[in-house]
This record gives structure tokens, sequence and C-alpha cells, in this order.
């Protein structure tokens, strides 16, 4: 094998000074793979909620305890978060494609394996299995879309489409489940994904190039060991702290997990090949990127909670009519997603960002202002909810864009994974911090307002929460049953009002955020200064005009082919 005879920046940081936005505009080739890595992306987030509506059917058949069921429904996004950082570094190191292909084999052979279960532990293997699978599927889409983009507004939209076809999974997910149980087995929401990654592994060695740090170290198991004792306890505290709030259990696996983060954190600082290179968080960028990241996915993923329990619990919607009306948030949050790239041609990526936050902060205060058992409730909740995924899908595109468009490409796989393993734990952090609020809120409701002859049983359950109330209605006479299940929707809105009101303020504070700190990031495409500024790299995912030129960076590469490997710091193809 031949390198491309193009020098490569030496010295042990110089590849931080080749930008991303440099090189030519994508054609057709690139374009028909964004088409391909878009379906398993769409697959990937659909197994995130394709299993709630059928967990009667599969309790009813497998008969799985409490415990087991939970660990069902759980496994698969605990394997994702706790695998992102190991699977995103390993693409670097082993080849993009190579990785997201075997991904995608191990992926459709777990979802043969869940779909056929035949007991509770053959189903949570086959779960567990499948989020492993998906941690490598995620970053490799994402990093490799980085690479075949080049030209910083085509990456931007190519980003988005990414984005748009995560959200859409998540949205239909339930609808999807709902379909399959009307005519099929639990098993059969598992297998949509079989063709799909069939499809992947047929087509995507023929459109997709390959990527990878050929000088790269083996890694490190010790990190990888540290990585997910960090991770694991953590998203499992937060959980469990979402569903009984923040007892001893929850607290010690939390506390348990930042010593490993700790403990994982000092070993990459001393290490000549880390797991993880810390040293991205230079970048102001960067940095800004992933706390809005975190923060904003925290706020939306415990808003949707209250909202497809509001319309389930309080407005007493069936399961698949509640997902029919939840269609509209993953159509606005693709929308919001879409329209991205277009504004921040016009304007700051930082002012579109903190623009579309504001639109969210809009739709918070319409969630603020629903009441139980008014016609309107649903109305309100469900527009609410829609412009706040309408509102965060340019916050998505973009900082997603300026994660992976801040890193040299040889650090895209891992860029990509630290931005995957921002959304899984603000999701988690979401909906325990703002569900505990709203817990907290519905008890202090529910203390002494019940009415009287409800028996202690039924006491118990109602002030646990109100699935509980619910059913300890279906036990009481008519009369005692309506007035406790309203006393319950009244006190669970109440909750999801003061937990909306403290998403907006969030929401709020986070849109001045993004201006200040990403307003340094110019128009994506726009013309650089003829100086940049010294120090933490301020230039996002901006291309560089035609006059300049890093060293190691060819301006016009040709065509490598679908199976070239890039060499390590993007500037060429490998030849041989």
């Amino acid at each position: 094998m031949t390198i491309d005879p193009t020098p490569a920046p030496r010295g042990p940081r110089a590849d931080t000074d080749t930008p991303t936005g440099a090189g030519p505009r994508a054609g057709r080739r690139e374009w028909t793979g964004l088409a391909v890595l878009a379906l398993p992306t769409l697959v990937l987030a659909l197994d995130m909620s394709v299993l709630h509506l059928a967990s009667p059917q599969l309790g009813a058949d497998l008969g799985p305890t409490g415990s087991e069921l939970l660990w069902i429904m759980d496994i698969y996004g605990f394997m994702i978060a706790g695998f992102l950082i190991t699977m995103g570094t390993l693409g670097d190191r082993i080849g993009r494609r190579r990785l997201l292909l075997i991904g995608a084999f191990v992926f459709g052979v777990a979802s043969l394996l869940a779909a056929y279960a035949t007991s509770p532990l053959a189903l949570i293997l086959g779960r567990a299995l499948l989020g492993v699978a998906g941690a490598t599927l995620a970053p490799s889409t994402l990093s490799l879309i980085s690479n075949m983009f080049k030209d910083a507004g085509q990456r931007a939209v190519a980003i988005s489409v990414w984005i748009s076809c995560f959200m859409a999974g998540m949205g239909i997910g339930p609808v999807v489940g709902g379909v399959l149980l009307e005519w099929f087995w639990w098993g059969s929401v598992f297998l949509p994904a079989v063709p799909v990654m069939v499809l992947l592994l047929v087509v995507g060695p023929k459109v997709l190039p390959e990527y990878r740090t050929r000088d790269a170290g083996r890694p490190d198991p010790t990190s990888v060991a540290l990585s997910l004792a960090g991770i694991l306890p953590t998203v499992y505290g937060l959980k469990r702290a979402a569903e009984d709030g923040f007892g001893p259990a929850p607290v010690v696996a939390i506390v348990a997990g930042a010593v490993f983060v700790v403990l994982f954190v000092r070993r990459q600082f001393r290490l000549d090949e880390p797991l993880l290179d810390l040293g991205l968080f230079g970048d102001r960028s960067f940095r800004a990127a992933l706390l809005i990241i975190l923060v904003s996915t925290a706020a939306g993923g415990g808003l949707y909670l209250f909202a497809t329990q509001y319309l389930q619990l309080v407005a007493a919607l069936p399961p698949l009519t509640a997902g029919l009306w939840l269609i509209p948030t993953a159509v606005a949050s693709a929308a919001g997603s879409l329209v991205a790239p277009s504004l921040a041609r016009r304007s700051r990526p930082g002012h579109v960002v903190a623009g579309g936050l504001a639109v969210a902060v809009a739709g918070y205060l319409t969630m603020a202002v629903a009441v139980a058992g008014a016609d309107s409730g649903p109305v309100l909740v469900a527009t609410g909810i829609t412009l706040v995924f309408f509102g965060a899908g340019p916050m998505t595109a973009l900082s997603t864009d300026l994660v992976v468009g801040s890193v040299p490409p040889r650090r895209a796989g891992s860029a990509a994974s630290m931005s995957e393993t921002a959304t899984e734990l603000g999701i988690s952090l979401g909906v325990a911090v703002l569900g505990s609020l709203g817990t907290a809120v519905y008890r202090g409701r529910i203390e002494g307002s019940l009415p009287e002859g409800v028996p202690a049983d039924a006491v118990r359950h109602t002030e646990d929460t109100l699935a509980g109330a619910t059913a300890a209605a279906r036990e009481l006479p008519a009369a005692v049953g309506d007035r406790l299940l309203e006393t319950g929707r009244e006190a669970f809105t109440a909750g999801m009002n003061i937990a909306a009101l403290v998403g907006a303020a969030l929401v709020a504070a986070l849109a001045v955020v993004s201006a200040r700190a990403l307003g340094h990031v110019r128009p994506t495409g726009a013309a650089p200064p003829q100086a940049e500024p010294s120090g933490e790299h301020a230039r996002g995912p901006a291309t560089p005009g035609p006059a300049t030129r890093t060293p190691g960076a060819r301006t016009s590469d040709p065509d490598p082919g679908p199976g070239a490997v890039r060499d390590p710091d993007g500037s060429g193809p490998l030849k041989g």
C-alpha cells in the first residue's frame, strides 16, 4: 500500500489544525450513501420506543417478573449508552464502514433472537445484544457522514437529514408497534430491522467509503471497562430515580458511576493513545455544543414523558390513539432539523439555535397551562410538545454539526460518540430530574385530598403514581373511583405544569448561552477573516475560503471510489 504523497501535518496535535469544512463538494455517490445510512438510523431510533405497546402481550406470553420486565424495557438503552464511546473510538481505529457493517449484521441477528425469544432471560439477552450493536450504528453513521461531506453546507444538510430520520424513528415507533400488534405477535415489532440491515450489508460496501486512523494503537481494555463502569451505573441510577425517586439505590449507583468516570478521565490523560481524546474539549464550539445538546435533550426528554402519560392517563386515550396524537412531534422535529441548514447559511448558527430554543420555550409554556378534565387539555399538550420538538430541531442538527465539524476527520468517530452519549445522558437526566419533580408535586397534591371511603391499599397505590390511581379506581365503586381518578389526574397535571415551567426556564437560559457561546461561529460557508483568533478554535463548521490552505489538506482530491481508505488527517485517500 502506498500513501498519497501529500504531506500530513506532524507533531502530537497537528491534526487539530485541519478544518473539516475544507474539501470538494459531495456527488451522487455520497448522497446515495446518505440514503443508505439513514435507514439504520431510523431503525435504531424506532427500537427505542417500539416495544412499549407490546409489554402487555409480552407479559402474558413470557410471564416475566416485574424486575425482568424492567430489564427487558431498559437494557437496550443501557447498552447503547454504555458502549457509545468505546464503539465510536473503535470505528476510528478499525474502520468506520467495517464497524458499521459488523454492527448491522449483529443487529439483524439480535432482532431475530429477540423476536423469537421463548423466555424473559432470552429476551433480555437479545435486547442487550441489540443495544451493543446499536452503539456501533449511531457513531459510525454520523462519523461517515462527517467524512463523506467535506463541504460545510452539504455536511449540515446531511446531518439534518440524519437527525430527521432519528427523530422520525422515535416518533413513529409506537405507531408502528401498534399496527404490527393488531395483526401479529409481540415479537413482530423487532422484525422490520432485519430487511433494513440486510440492505445495508448488501449496498453499504458499494456506496460507502472506508475511513480509519491507520496509526492508531490498540484499544485500552482498562479504559473500556472504566467507561462502562462509569456510564452504566449512572444511566441505571437516573432511570431508577425517575421511577422510584432519588432513594438510596439510585444515589449509590450515580455516585459509583461518577467515581469511575473520574478514574476514566484520569487514565485518559496518562495514555499516549487514549480511548477518548479529552483534548477535544479544548475547542469552545465543541464544549458549548455538547452542553446545549445535554441540557436541551434533558428538558425535552422529561416533558415528552409527561406528554405521553397525560394523553393516556389523564385524557384516557388508547395507546395507539395517543401515538397518533404524537406523530406531529416527529414531523415537527424533522422539519426543524431540515430548515436549520438554510437558516445557518444566512445567520450565525448560534443565533439560529437560540431562535429555535425560543420556540421551544413557547411549547413548554403551552404545556404549563394545560388542565385536567378540559377538552383543550390534549390539544394544548400535543401542541406544546410539538413546538418543543420543532424548536429543538435546529439545536439538534446544528449542535451535532458543530460537534463533528469542530474536530479533524480522524477523530470524527470519537466526536460522534460523545454527541450521542450527551443525548442519551440528557434524556435519562431529564426523565429522572423532571420526573422526580413532577412526582413530588403529585404526591404533595394527593396527600390529604383523597375522597372518603377509599381503602388503605388503594390510597397507597394512588399516592405512588397516577397509573396506580387508575388501577385502584377500577376496583372501587363508580362514584368513589371517579372522584379518586379526578383527584389523581389533577395532581398529575399540576406536576406536569411545574415541570414545564422549569423546562421553559432552563431552555430560555440555554438560548442565551447559545447566542453568546456560539456567537463567534460564522454562517455556514462564510469566508473566514484574514487572521484566525489564537488559542481556542473559533471556526466552527464554516468552510474556509479558496485562499485558505492547511498543510496536508488538499483542496481538490480526486474521487477515491467507495472502497478507499482515507489518510489519517482526512486529506486524501490511501491508495493500494
